[in-house]
């Protein structure tokens, strides 16, 4: 029997041996796809203008073993709060922390503006034209939309509205004016928009609902017209709005929020006449062309004023940047600066991730409803890492930085529509018959029914079942998780099929 089980239990070691081999090589596998090192995690909230580039930017960090996360839903107030307290490391804000703070820049903790990306508010609606069907070509003048805000214009048929439409009628439906509860940098960017706009609007609005003279960044319990009126909607965050008015409830509404949003919820974005006199959607290329006209301080927050009036032909006029704040050593160039963060290790992801951001972040931006940062303003990110560090400021180049503006582009998604009104009679004007399923020229005259070729189409932001209008920004995915290869596969197979086959042999042995 010696002889007989002496081999088998040999065999039997061995085959176990082989196993057990395996086994380690599957675990060694997903040991090596795990990040190397535990970073030290970072958090940050705030601004919802910039929430939907954060989601990126955090998941893709992620991925390189960035440790950060960000609340978005608070808005720039409440981020600033909970940064000042020390309740976060860092803030999202587009606003600055005097129009915030009623006047007073202090903070009890240091800080300095980082710049980060480029974005929009666009003025999303919900509107059906007289045979029922959703229109995506709703033309706004700056002034119409101030009305609009404020209470002026309450009915789709105004003439106004229809004189921004070449005529077009819309139907008598009460607007439903959408807006943001609470305190909002999106409700602040926006009021100071209106307020550029149509100051003989603006004013006596803001008297009569007694709101300060200085930054809007909450309107009153009742909404923009003062009453708890059924076409009064109150959201308390940017996505629940771009939700309401994309949704069948907000038939009939109109809306001011982050273009991010109106794409992911497929709501339409206005066409705004700049101060060019051109019609205008917020796309990547026409905010960055606008926001050439943005006058940033010493301490890089915004003066947005040449914006709002910009007669660049491309320029959407609702243009902002959006801000990270963090802590930076006390006397490099910034009178907040009081001093680094006390855990080298959250300055050192922090690093990290802002680097990241001005690089490798901007790359998808365009697509997400947003424009990636110029090249000075990717080095002023930087240069703000080697403030909070102490280390010494890198210099960026089209050769270490992935920033598309660093090659002269933009990125994908960058282009704007052309605007479905150019194409009308073959672009001779609003006089005689315009495509089958657009808005028929002429005054007093009401949306046909359905689109036609080369007519404006029915569906979301830049879309159209009618000809190419050009490129436009694509539904947003997180980034992969990234994949092992087949050599799992192969290692996972093996280890089930290798105890038959051990079994099977010993048995045939015995």
């Amino acid at each position: 029997m010696s002889v007989r089980t002496g081999p088998a239990r040999r065999f039997q070691r061995a085959a176990l041996a082989a196993l057990l081999l395996l086994c380690a090589c599957s675990a060694g596998l997903a040991v090596a796809a795990a990040p190397a090192g535990a970073a030290t995690l970072v958090t940050g909230s705030g601004s919802s203008y910039v929430a939907l580039a954060m989601d990126d930017w955090v998941r893709s960090s992620q991925v390189r073993g960035i440790r950060v996360t960000y609340n978005g839903n608070l808005g720039s107030p409440g981020g600033v709060d909970q940064y000042s307290s020390r309740q976060v490391d860092f803030a999202g804000t587009e606003a600055e922390v005097r129009s915030l703070m009623n006047g007073d820049p202090d903070l009890p903790r240091g800080y300095q503006y980082v710049p980060d990306v480029a974005g929009a508010v666009s003025i999303m609606y919900n509107v059906r034209d007289a045979a029922g069907n959703k229109i995506n070509w709703l033309h706004l003048s700056q002034r119409t939309v101030s009305k609009i805000f404020t209470g002026a214009i309450s009915r789709w048929s105004h003439p106004e509205i229809s004189a921004d439409n070449r005529g077009v009628r819309l139907p008598d439906q009460p607007i439903k004016v959408v807006y943001r509860t609470g305190r909002s940098g999106t409700t602040a960017l926006f009021y100071d928009f209106v307020r550029e706009a149509a100051r003989d609007v603006y004013e006596p609005w803001r008297e009569r609902h007694r709101l300060p003279d200085r930054r809007i960044v909450e309107l009153p319990e009742r909404g923009p017209s003062g009453s708890f009126a059924p076409n009064i909607v109150g959201m308390t965050t940017s996505d629940a709005m771009a939700a309401y008015v994309a949704s069948r409830n907000g038939e009939w509404s109109i809306g001011y929020d982050e273009f991010g949003y109106a794409i992911k919820h497929n709501a339409p974005a206005a066409y705004i006449r700049n101060g060019a006199g051109k019609w205008v959607q917020p796309y990547a290329e026409n905010i960055a062309e606008a926001l050439k006209d943005a006058d940033l301080r010493a301490d890089l927050s915004q003066e947005l004023s040449g914006v709002y009036t910009s007669r660049r032909a491309k320029a959407y006029p609702i243009s902002a940047y959006s801000y990270m704040m963090v802590q930076c050593h006390a006397g490099r160039g910034r009178d907040t600066c009081r001093g680094p963060y006390s855990d080298g290790g959250k300055a050192d992801t922090l690093a990290k991730f802002m680097r990241f951001v001005a690089c490798d972040g901007q790359v998808k931006m365009a697509r997400i409803g947003y424009s990636p940062l110029p090249p000075n303003l990717s080095q002023e990110m930087v240069n703000s890492i080697a403030r909070m560090t102490g280390r010494t400021a890198e210099q960026l180049s089209r050769g270490n930085c992935a920033n598309p503006t660093f090659s002269g582009g933009l990125g994908e998604g960058a282009k704007a529509p052309d605007d479905p009104f150019d194409r009308l009679n073959g672009g001779n004007g609003p006089g005689g018959n315009g495509p089958s399923g657009g808005p028929s020229a002429g005054a007093g005259a009401t949306a046909g029914a359905g689109a036609g070729a080369g007519g404006p189409g029915t569906t979301g932001p830049g879309t159209g079942t009618g000809q190419s209008r050009g490129a436009r920004p694509v539904g947003f995915n997180g980034p992969a998780s990234p994949g092992l290869g087949a050599l799992p596969v192969l290692v996972l197979l093996l280890t089930l099929a290798v105890p038959p086959a051990v079994i099977a042999a010993v048995r045939r042995r015995g």
